[in-house]
């Protein structure tokens, strides 16, 4: 069975990183990238199973960055990573047609529930 592509996009490089590392540690194929720019072209060039998304970005936000995601490929699905406190902005994502949200600090193994549900989703459109 392929392991499940996951594209990382937060501008906090050190937790983007390490959750990354996380990930492949559990056998998904992850990659990380710190800025708008950099997410579009990874996700061109190696289309995700699944995305885990900041809101909170310099230049263009976590927000914009989903709606042309979905616009590249509709059947991506995206977790919004926001920070605590701010469950309002994962609400949000989810509004504008993100899977899930995941509150940082963030518990790898929820995660992990929550990326395998996406990918099943994806899998099923």
């Amino acid at each position: 069975m392929p392991r499940t592509k996951v594209l990382l996009i937060d501008d906090e490089a050190e937790f983007v990183t390490a959750l990354a590392e996380r990930l492949q540690l559990r056998n998904y194929d992850a990659t990380a990238v710190f800025c708008a720019d950099d997410a579009f072209s990874a996700f061109l060039k190696n289309p995700p199973d699944v995305v885990l998304l900041d809101l909170k970005m310099p230049g263009m936000d976590g927000t914009e960055v989903l709606k042309t995601l979905k616009l590249y490929d509709p059947s991506v699905e995206v977790i919004i990573l926001t920070g605590l406190g701010a469950e309002q902005s994962g609400n949000e994502g989810i509004r504008r047609g993100a899977f899930d949200y995941v509150v940082k600090p963030v518990d790898i193994d929820d995660l992990t529930v929550k990326i395998d549900q996406a990918k099943k989703k994806k899998d099923k459109e």
